[in-house]
């Protein structure tokens, strides 16, 4: 997209992270992998992150790990296999394979709550499965990281804006959709939207529509729309969790150096995900300042809601300290605290699949914008959609994700062999 875009690149270099347990002490670090000798997957990510990880976390604990990595191969072995695994949590699944108490403690949990916003105990099975591999395990360079060297609203998402509308679109913020109506034909016909401004409703004909809006305003959504909930698929969706998260930024009034740039927290607050990224070191607009600017941010964080933002604060400056002392003497001159309810989705087990498919329903116009997250890519899908639908527009090209290494999709097809003949003969799985 920032290619298409033809903007100034709005990213950092790939940037190593730390991983701190109570007390200030260093789990590991996760290095840029691109930067390294390039390994078979999953041996690479073992290999170069060995001499990182401190005594927190002993190779005897890390090894407790390995046989886990197992269920990467087998989640869709079978035609059951991804609900077998979606109908237990994580932490049944951990227990299941042998992982010790450390290594949950000290990095798959806090691994989870950062990556998903939520503890083991909440998390279906295979949606862990599926997030880890995708985002770690598939290819050694696929956990490098890096980030906006600024605002991302003013880096990309204003620049995007610019281009819907040279090319003849109207982004038309403030407005809430209030209303549906349908057509004989089981379309959308019209959508009532309500200027949050000024209160005024405004109906405006469609011929086509896609959602693309968080689960809590989804389910709000269906509340108010006859339309939508006399359909099962929409009701279905009020069943679905989300979680809270409150986002700080703090202002300090000296220059102190962090030893990494991005860092993720293990357990300094119960249940609760944690990280905090020093922009001074990453965006150009801090990199001049006098003093320290850090964003702190916290994830399935309801019990941190109705503090106040003093004692957020106080929180946040506490916690950094711990692996940074120098922010103990710092002073907080400016500070800003804001709380998102139910924001993010919860992929709990036995969670209900609303839609048969994720971006289809039962209305020949209306689509969602798909995953609850990573929603550009799902967007673009969702587009190509109404493009085939209505017969004009540009299609997206959407880039495919890069394919198994050959030994992953070699023990992938031994592993649905095996399965296959067992199955056949009335064998299951003693693990599942």
């Amino acid at each position: 997209m920032v290619k298409e875009l033809g903007i100034p690149w709005p990213f950092t270099d790939f940037e190593t992270s730390g991983f701190w347990g109570r007390g200030g002490k260093l789990i590991t670090e996760a290095p840029v992998f691109s930067k390294l000798p390039r390994l078979p997957a999953i041996l690479g990510q073992f290999v170069h992150t060995a001499p990182l990880f401190s005594e927190t976390l002993p190779l005897q604990d890390r090894a407790t790990i390995i046989p886990w990595l197992y269920t990467a191969i087998d989640l869709e072995s079978t035609p059951d296999s991804y609900e077998r695994y979606d109908s237990m949590s994580a932490l049944d699944m951990f227990r299941q394979f042998g992982i010790t108490k450390s290594a949950y403690e000290n990095f798959l949990k806090p691994t989870l709550l950062v990556g998903l916003f939520a503890t083991p105990e909440e998390l279906s099975a295979a949606v862990v499965i599926e997030t880890l591999y995708f985002y770690a395990l598939a290819h050694q360079a696929d956990f490098d990281v890096c980030w906006a060297r600024g605002s991302v609203s003013e880096l990309i998402f204003e620049p995007l804006i610019e281009h819907i509308k040279r090319q003849g679109g109207k982004v038309q913020g403030g407005r809430l959709v209030s209303g549906l109506e349908t057509d004989g034909l089981g379309n959308i016909a019209a959508l009532t939207v309500r200027d949050t401004a000024t209160g005024l409703e405004e109906r405006m004909e469609a011929d086509a529509v896609v959602f693309a809006i968080s689960i809590a305003g989804m389910q709000r959504l269906v509340q108010a729309t006859p339309a939508l909930a006399e359909r099962q698929e929409f009701r279905d969706i009020m069943n679905l969790r989300s979680i809270d998260c409150v986002a700080t930024r703090l202002w300090f009034d000296r220059r102190i150096p962090t030893r990494f740039p991005a860092n993720v927290l293990a357990g300094f607050e119960p249940d609760c995900g944690a990280t905090y990224f020093n922009l001074t070191d990453l965006q150009d607009e801090y990199k001049n300042e006098p003093g320290t600017v850090i964003a702190a941010d916290f994830y399935g964080s309801s019990r941190l809601l109705p503090l106040s933002d003093e004692d957020i604060i106080r929180k946040v400056q506490a916690n950094i300290a711990e692996c940074e002392p120098a922010f103990r003497e710092a002073k907080v001159v400016d500070a800003a605290v804001l709380r998102f309810p139910r924001l993010h989705h919860l992929s709990t087990c036995h969670a209900p699949i609303p839609l048969a498919d994720p971006q289809e329903t039962s209305f020949g116009n209306l689509w969602l914008a798909g995953d609850w997250e990573r929603a550009w890519v799902t967007g673009l899908q969702a587009a190509n959609l109404v493009c085939e639908r209505l017969g004009q527009g540009r299609p997206a090209d959407i880039l495919p994700v890069e394919p198994d290494e050959p030994h992953i999709a070699a023990a992938k097809e031994l592993n649905r062999g095996i399965k296959g003949f067992l199955y056949g003969m009335g064998l299951r799985s003693p693990f599942l």
